[in-house]
């Protein structure tokens, strides 16, 4: 589907009014993402990300490559957790943005287009992952230099690499799912 029919169908629905219906993640449009390719987590999975990474209404919930916004958007749903977006890629973020008003969550999160190397997570208490390994690692510095002591990092798939252990797994399928408490500040 390309982006001008994705759209039209999108406001046609949003014109119909969703009131009373349950809201289900369709299938994405076609895009491509630069740096890592866009693969849905499961449903399952981000509700088991979110549990291990103990997400309250009192959290704010970063997910670095976005998507369709799923993973903010359930944990606005379930645990009703603010919630933040950031994809590289536009459609994604229109995508998520209308996933959003279709879930009635948009009050609770905002998805941005921007580089995952270059956000500020600083506000984040949970930040959700599913990257790729070298990318995990790569970021790790910056989690670790802008979350507040204590803020949890929840990652489907991939660790962090040796240097920095999980505290938690748990496999769901195929599927894995890693978690890591950021430790109190010059703590190895």
């Amino acid at each position: 589907m390309d982006r001008r029919r994705f759209l039209a169908a999108a406001a046609a629905l949003a014109a119909a009014g969703c009131a009373g219906e349950e809201f289900r993640f369709e299938p994405p449009p076609p895009s491509r993402a630069p740096d890592v390719p866009y693969v849905p987590t499961r449903q399952d999975v981000v509700e088991a990300m979110l549990v291990m990474a103990g997400v309250t209404a009192r959290d704010t919930v970063y997910d670095l490559g976005c998507g369709d916004g799923r993973i903010v958007i359930t944990a606005a749903r379930m645990f009703g957790a603010r919630g933040v977006g950031v994809d590289i890629s536009p459609d994604r973020i229109a995508e998520a943005r209308y996933n959003a008003r279709a879930a009635k969550v948009e009050h609770l999160v905002n998805f941005r287009v921007e580089n995952l190397f270059e956000t500020d997570v600083s506000r984040a208490t949970v930040v959700a992952l599913y990257l790729l390994p070298e990318v995990n690692v790569a970021l790790r510095p910056r989690l670790l230099a802008q979350l507040a002591p204590g803020s949890r990092v929840v990652s489907h798939d991939f660790d962090m690499g040796p240097e920095w252990r999980p505290e938690k797994t748990q496999r769901i399928g195929n599927d894995w799912v890693y978690f890591w408490t950021v430790p109190p500040r010059g703590a190895s």
